[in-house]
């Protein structure tokens, strides 16, 4: 799993009929204090999310086992969104 901060939609209408219904988005890649990194991911929202929230993506066949994304053409998705991170004691997050 990596932290994330969802920066954007996707809207394609033309795709895979398995996809039909899912909502895209594009996740940057974040550290533990939130600060967003260039490297970018379009990923299934199984959870809600919205633009500017943090949250947990998982990748690879992870990414096909939730109830959204199961047997469907998928390598990334959203499947938390973060409420807090603390690490070593430190809240480095909040919502």
């Amino acid at each position: 799993m990596t932290l994330g901060k969802v920066t954007g939609t996707i809207v394609a209408t033309q795709k895979d009929e398995k996809l039909i219904g899912s909502k895209l988005m594009v996740v940057q890649n974040v550290d533990l204090n939130g600060e967003v990194d260039r490297i970018y991911t379009v990923a299934v929202d199984a959870v809600g999310a919205g633009i500017g929230e943090i949250v947990l993506v998982a990748t690879g066949s992870s990414a096909r086992q939730t109830a959204v994304t199961g047997n469907k053409p998928v390598d990334a998705v959203i499947m938390a969104i973060v409420d807090t991170v603390e690490v070593t004691g430190k809240v480095r997050y909040q919502k």
